[in-house]
């Protein structure tokens, strides 16, 4: 998906995940492509040269979740690949120099990121959080940032990011990353069971529906009938969906009506919004105050207004979509970046 008209930028910046990479210029174009990087790793340096190509920038910068990939042996391999398809594809299409967001903040050079591949793996969350951080003047908020496949909740305090950990096993211990996303996620992951006609039908442990399928039904994803990027490889239509909710309950489609499917859709979007609200009240009560105000972003806004709700917390609720619009919300890490690149984030 891109935005906006293509013309020459000073900065493009990257966000190179494993499921999706997303481009920004911090001037309101954006772009958010389909990328399995444990399927297609070999081929990262032709598609982010796809993406850099036709924007002409002179700079590339780049911040990442990707190296996680089970197609790399360990992060560092992970961290090393991403920063060398990076740096090919920024030099084959011509640019005069790249850079690489760290953890602790920094835009370092590739040979730093790989000398610190712990730093510079699963930044992006740090650059979304500066882009909340500036949008909130004094006292305690929380940034909840959900996308396709996790959620990253992130302390800020006066208008600095005041993390509690900075890498990924640390933040999902502390409550600040949560695996949990409104495409991504095993049906199976989320509930054991599903209602259906007044009864609790268990949940095969199979990848027979994922949380795409529930927002789908419930209309809070758009429809893509040439889409493939769904458990079964079939449209990402609510019909589709329907029938992938069904199979993971082990029943024929036809026995699953569409209000069936939206009253089991409904029970796995609550059962996630709960787990996302204990999360934000395990980082309100490690930082030792409730937020005053919660920063929403990426393309599961929904389900962050419904985790927030279920705190009880009255707070105000700060929409990074509203603001930008959906399209560079959904790419806020990288149009983050672009800005920090550009000089215009602190």
């Amino acid at each position: 998906m891109t935005n906006a008209s293509a013309s020459r930028s000073d900065v493009l910046a990257l966000d190179v995940g494993g499921a999706a990479i997303k481009a920004a210029d911090g001037g309101g174009w954006s772009a958010s492509d389909a990328f399995a990087m444990w399927r297609e790793w070999r081929h990262l340096v032709s598609t982010l040269a796809r993406l850099v190509g036709p924007r002409n920038p002179r700079r590339v910068v780049a911040t990442m979740t990707g190296e996680i990939a089970d197609c790399f042996p360990s992060r560092a391999a992970g961290v090393a690949h991403i920063v060398g398809a990076v740096v090919e594809a920024a030099e084959a299409c011509g640019c005069r120099a790249q850079g690489i967001y760290l953890t602790d903040g920094r835009i370092v050079t590739p040979a730093e990121a790989c000398a610190k591949p712990l730093a510079a793996a699963a930044s992006n969350w740090h650059a979304v959080a500066r882009l909340a951080a500036a949008r909130v003047a004094a006292g305690p908020a929380l940034l909840v940032d959900i996308g396709s496949t996790t959620t990253d909740v992130v302390p800020i305090a006066d208008g600095a990011v005041t993390p509690l950990a900075r890498d990924d096993a640390g933040r999902m211990m502390s409550g600040e990353l949560v695996y949990t996303g409104v495409e991504r996620t095993p049906v199976a992951a989320i509930v054991r069971s599903l209602p259906h006609r007044g009864m609790r039908r268990v949940v095969a442990s199979e990848r027979f529906a994922e949380s795409r399928d529930v927002w789908l039904v419930l209309g809070e994803l758009a429809e893509a009938a040439d889409s493939g990027e769904t458990a079964d490889g079939g449209p990402a239509t609510r019909d589709a969906a329907r029938v992938r909710l069904a199979r993971s309950m082990l029943v024929e489609p036809a026995a699953v009506s569409a209000d069936d499917a939206r009253a089991a859709a409904a029970w796995c979007a609550e059962v996630q919004a709960r787990q996302i609200a204990r999360a934000l009240s395990r980082v309100a009560a490690a930082c030792g105050s409730r937020p005053r105000t919660i920063v929403v972003s990426g393309h599961g806004e929904r389900l962050a207004r419904m985790a927030v709700a279920r705190t009880g917390w009255d707070v105000d609720i700060a929409s990074l979509s509203a603001e930008l619009g959906p399209a560079v919300s959904r790419s806020a890490p990288a149009h983050a970046l672009a800005l920090i690149a550009r000089g215009k984030l602190p």
